[in-house]
């Protein structure tokens, strides 16, 4: 009896024991972690002007522009940055915002951030605003249409980087975006003009 009394308790001191033990933990789950990618430019527009209607319900494009990372892999049609300017009409004022994949040297913020609060007399020289709604095309479509023609000059100048510029001017009836090989507008050597609304072909600039 004694005996059986023993075992009894030394199994019950063992299933206390056992029930005591901490749980094992779990795996550690490795979580990778994608690199940053470039965006295009309607797509980061729209982001843009979500947070400029919050500022003026009117609020109307007057500029889009490109800017290259070096910290970010390039893709063509896409970019890193863009920086856009919209006005308010009504209450004659202009802001400019940006949308940047990564935080980064000259004031860039990742997702959108707002700039200063401006004063905005109306048009100057030959830009002028327009409606958000007149850009039916993205950045990487209008590249395609620009590479069409510019074969020779791709063979020339094969992947060099391309930049973007949105506006409206009195030189066509439409918004238009230029395709600019190059950094900028002032120092490229050659960029192509194309509706901003329709995709179409509008004018090359050498």
């Amino acid at each position: 009896m004694k005996k059986l009394l023993v075992a009894a308790a030394t199994a019950l001191l063992c299933l206390l024991a056992g029930c005591s033990e901490s749980p094992r933990p779990a795996a550690a789950v490795k979580k990778t972690v994608a690199p940053p990618e470039p965006i295009k430019g309607r797509s980061a527009l729209y982001q843009m002007y979500g947070a400029a209607r919050s500022w003026a319900a009117d609020a109307q494009v007057l500029e889009l522009h490109s800017i290259h990372l070096s910290e970010v892999k390039s893709e063509r049609g896409k970019a890193a940055a863009w920086q856009a300017t919209f006005v308010s009409p009504q209450a004659g004022r202009a802001r400019s915002y940006t949308y940047s994949v990564i935080e980064a040297e000259g004031n860039l913020h990742k997702g959108v951030f707002a700039g200063l609060d401006e004063g905005w007399s109306g048009p100057r020289g030959n830009q002028k605003p327009f409606l958000i709604a007149a850009v039916k095309t993205d950045s990487d479509e209008v590249l395609a249409t620009a590479l069409k023609k510019a074969v020779d000059y791709e063979k020339k100048s094969p992947n060099k980087e391309i930049s973007f510029l949105l506006e409206q001017t009195s030189r066509f009836p439409d918004p238009v975006w230029r395709v600019v090989w190059g950094t900028s507008v002032g120092t490229s050597d050659f960029s192509i003009f194309v509706d901003a609304s329709t995709g179409a072909y509008q004018q090359t600039m050498r």
